[in-house]
């Protein structure tokens, strides 16, 4: 394996890059860095997201800019302004060594005015968002004739985000002799134009196999139902503390529920869709950047251009339409060699789905186990003892210590070590009580549990919430989970009709369940949440009924079961 310095960087640069971690470097590290230093070929990368492209281009950008010229020397184009953000972010880490590079990020929605004044001062390069560098180059804020490189990064998603008008207006106006640096996951013919039309020979390296085969990935998947998935999204957050995840989700309303949910129950999490401005994106990618935030819940248009290190689990709450989108979202965890999980909550009959996937993109898949209520409540009382262990003791407390232990006098060993763990572990003792195995199907579970549920603690409500107001039984469960403040464990049979709602739950949460909804509402709708009576046991009666001959759900509206069949209301006489 090559090493940075081999590739032909600079003593100061690899100083620089040592000492924010970096090791050894990724496939397309090795091959294009050192045909960048020797400044002399336009260049075609082929990559996937999350494989170091940013290293590729950047620390080959800052060896070759020349800060004794105050000037506009290069220009990076992105599709985001949050890849726009991320690249200017890693390339002043790059080069924090070189006090004299001024680097500027230029995007849409922020001050136009307050750039255009660090434009004048002077910048060397300029990271940009098509749309917002053409507004710059309309008010003559920036002049590209004189500009050496130029970066197209991800140039397939800015292509399908719509910025070919931009693009080739932008790459009209730049000199012949810069040189053309473009990256890309794919190369559709709209990509090869742009190469065709405005790079003079190029080469192209390709590392896209070795991205879809990242070791350093463990795919893995869960069959779980719709109505189930954000509660084991919950036991896989609470089995690993440290985790720090993405959760992909079809639709913004999903999103937004899912989001809405994981926050409820007291999760650090937010949410990512197009019903949010700027500033609200903004806000949420810099508490998501900072560690604020374990949780971001995103759709696929919204996360493109997310470049966040560390994260540890990408969750997907749906397999993407495109299958291709999957690398994409994987390959934001596993990154700059440190280990991820990436983890489908499949739908037990996306089997299927999950086989051809693997062909798609080469990979095997392992069926992951959804941690028990049991296992999850030993390992945060452990990781509890963990921290117990490790805390410093203050010398201040030893003046206190007659009176401490005057205090604990009654209690021996084993029962003073039962209460300080009682105190990390009654919450979670709570919540994962009555839990079930969410591993085993629904039919064999309500088979098991239905000795206890039929008899048992499970009280039922209604609600004035039904098909009309939510898409299916996963949104009304988040529902009641939001506004309730209960997991979604403690929720039993759910039975919708158009306009309303009944649902069982756990007796012992009924009171929080009712305190949580006073004064509720949604979408402008006041929420009415009542008692009802317990649901009826119809399994004999559903047997009576085909002994009997009248099998049919609505009087009059079906066939009879048993004897002669006779016809329908509808047939022809």
């Amino acid at each position: 394996m090559s090493t940075f310095a081999e590739l032909g960087l600079s003593e100061p640069t690899i100083e620089t890059i040592t000492k924010m971690g970096f090791e050894n470097p990724t496939p397309i590290q090795t091959q294009a860095i050192p045909k960048l230093l020797e400044n002399e070929n336009d260049m075609v990368g082929l990559a996937q997201t999350g494989t170091g492209k940013t290293a590729a281009f950047g620390l080959p950008l800052i060896e070759l800019v020349d800060t004794n010229f105050n000037v506009v020397q290069a220009l990076v184009l992105a599709p985001t302004r949050e890849l726009c953000l991320q690249i200017t972010k890693e390339l002043q880490s790059f080069s924090a060594h070189l006090k004299k590079l001024e680097i500027l990020a230029v995007y849409g929605g922020a001050d136009i005015v307050r750039q255009i004044k660090t434009l004048r001062k002077g910048v060397h390069i300029v990271v940009a968002t098509p749309g917002r560098l053409r507004d710059l180059i309309n008010r003559k804020a920036i002049k590209l004739q004189e500009i050496d490189f130029v970066v197209l990064d991800e140039a397939d998603e800015m292509l399908n985000m719509g910025f070919k008008e931009e693009i080739d207006e932008i790459l009209e106006q730049t000199s012949d002799e810069k040189l053309t640096w473009l990256f890309s996951a794919t190369m559709p013919n709209e990509v090869r134009r742009i190469a065709k039309n405005y790079m003079n020979d190029p080469i192209e390296i390709s590392v896209r196999g070795k991205q879809i085969a990242n070791t350093d990935i463990s795919h893995q998947f869960v069959t779980i139902y719709p109505s189930e998935r954000i509660e084991a999204l919950k036991r896989f957050l609470d089995f690993d503390p440290d985790s720090f995840g993405l959760v992909f989700c079809r639709t913004r309303a999903e999103s937004k529920n899912v989001a809405d949910v994981l926050m409820a129950s007291g999760y650090n999490a937010d949410a990512l869709h197009g019903d949010l401005n700027q500033s609200q994106r903004d806000r949420v990618m810099e508490r998501f950047r900072s560690r604020q935030l374990q949780v971001l819940v995103a759709t696929d248009v919204a996360a493109r251009g997310i470049d966040v290190s560390e994260i540890t689990h990408v969750f997907h709450f749906n397999i993407p339409d495109d299958l291709a989108f999957y690398t994409h979202r994987a390959g934001r965890t596993g990154r700059a060699g440190k280990k991820g999980v990436s983890l489908i909550l499949a739908h037990p009959n996306d089997m299927r789905l999950i086989a051809r996937l693997e062909k798609v993109v080469k990979i095997k898949f392992e069926k992951a186990i959804i941690p028990s209520g049991k296992d999850i409540c030993e390992l945060q009382v452990l990781n509890y003892m963990d921290v117990l262990k490790d805390v410093n003791v203050s010398e201040e407390l030893d003046a206190f210590m007659p009176s401490i232990t005057e205090k604990l006098e009654d209690l021996d060993r084993e029962e003073l070590i039962k209460r300080v763990a009682s105190m990390a572990f009654n919450r979670f003792l709570d919540k994962y009580r009555n839990a079930a195995d969410l591993n085993v199907g629904r039919r064999d579970r309500r088979k098991k549990e239905r000795g206890v549920r039929s008899d048992g603690p499970m009280k039922r409500f209604f609600l004035n919430i039904g098909q009309m107001d939510v898409e299916n039984k996963g949104q009304f469960l988040g529902l009641i989970c939001k506004y309730g403040g209960i997991a979604g464990s403690s929720v039993g049979r759910i039975d919708m009709s158009r306009t309303y709602t009944h649902f069982d739950v756990e007796a012992s949460v009924a009171q929080q369940l009712q305190q949580g909804f006073k004064g509720a509402s949604h979408s402008g709708r006041d929420l009415r949440l009542d008692e009802s009576e317990p649901r009826k046991d119809n399994r004999g009666r559903g047997r009576g009924r085909r002994n009997g001959g009248g099998g049919g759900r609505f009087k009059g509206k079906r066939f009879s079961g048993g004897g002669n069949r006779r016809k329908s209301s509808y047939s022809k006489r």
